[in-house]
């Protein structure tokens, strides 16, 4: 029970607190005794790659403050800002919170994958307010995301660059041997020591390998999204599920993906939870873009479409939920798309 808790304690942790805990640990006298005997050695992650973090496409040096996407009034965002209009983008990224990207994208006619840059950048904007701002009291309530890695394309393939190098320079093997042959001149205190050195040792690599395969997966399973940007093209995947690829308990996956975030191909940062949607969730993006393209079709309709062109079976009243919880109504039409009257 205590293991579990301690695994759930670091799995949780931001990765720079993880970066600062390895740190301890090899500079530890009893962790520099076994490496330099050859008891404990580091031993690559396979294909594992870095890279440099930057914000919606641009470099950013966290030292010199402020966002780069609004320097001297520059930028792409800028321009999308204004586009938007100020009322409609106050009212929907600074104040409603509860929004959904494509709630967003609806009320403020954009696109879905830039609603997303436009909450990213302001999610980003109040972190930095919380950390630069006086004490932080009066900066706006916002969950602080770890950034892991980004998500860049490679001939078409997702791979990832790791932006924290002391992090996956590699997991620690144990040769055992020569730790006994280590162990046994010293003291059982010293011993003791050892012991404690090597299970948190052990717990850092159940972190690092099970958030490595995660990672993997979900780039393998959504890859078609990570290509395209368009989130009706995700796989619906539960952390349920995901945790029992992996072998984990569901609680300790929760722990470890809850607070972590990607930088996608497009140059925005998300939740890693992005990857990992409910079907609810996915079918609800697929009738929005459809909709959105056909803003003529009625339920019946959409529900044929869907069933076209995603393989999904949803019934009429499912439709027309989704539809409501969009905002989007159908609005006089008669199944087989007929206007009435």
């Amino acid at each position: 029970m205590m293991g579990a808790l301690k695994l759930a304690h670091m799995a949780e942790m931001p990765e720079s607190e993880f970066e600062e805990t390895l740190k301890d640990l090899e500079g530890s006298r009893l962790f520099g005794l076994l490496k330099a005997a050859g008891a404990v050695n580091l031993a690559e992650f396979p294909s594992a790659r870095y890279a440099a973090r930057r914000y919606a496409g641009y470099n950013l040096k966290l030292s010199g403050g402020g966002l780069p996407e609004l320097a001297d009034g520059g930028g792409d965002l800028v321009g999308l800002i204004q586009g938007v209009g100020q009322e409609k983008f106050e009212a929907c990224f600074l104040r409603d919170a509860a929004m959904s990207d494509v709630e967003r994208a609806e009320e403020c006619d954009i696109s879905v994958a830039d609603a997303a840059r436009l909450r990213a950048f302001v999610d980003r904007a109040f972190i930095q307010a919380e950390m630069e701002g006086p004490g932080g009291a009066e900066a706006p309530a916002a969950k602080v995301y770890s950034a892991v890695a980004g998500v860049e394309l490679e001939d078409g393939a997702p791979v990832l660059g790791f932006f924290h190098r002391e992090i996956w320079k590699g997991r620690y093997k144990v040769d055992q041997d020569k730790l006994a042959e280590v162990s046994g001149g010293l003291q059982p205190e010293e011993r003791q020591g050892i012991e404690k050195l090597l299970k948190k040792l052990e717990f850092a690599d159940k972190r690092k390998t099970t958030l490595y395969r995660a990672l993997e997966l979900l780039l393998d399973i959504q890859a078609e999204y990570l290509r395209t940007g368009e989130p009706g093209r995700r796989r619906p995947l539960s952390q349920k599920t995901l945790a029992k690829h992996l072998e984990v308990h569901p609680s300790v996956l929760n722990r470890l993906v809850s607070n972590k975030s990607l930088q996608m191909p497009w140059g925005t940062e998300v939740p890693m939870t992005v990857l990992l949607p409910s079907s609810k969730q996915v079918n609800r993006e697929r009738l929005y873009a459809i909709a959105a393209e056909r803003p003529d079709l009625s339920d019946e309709r959409l529900k044929a479409e869907l069933r076209v062109r995603h393989g999904v079976q949803l019934s009429r009243r499912s439709v027309a939920q989704y539809r409501k919880d969009l905002g989007m109504e159908a609005s006089g039409r008669r199944p087989g798309g007929d206007v009435v009257g």
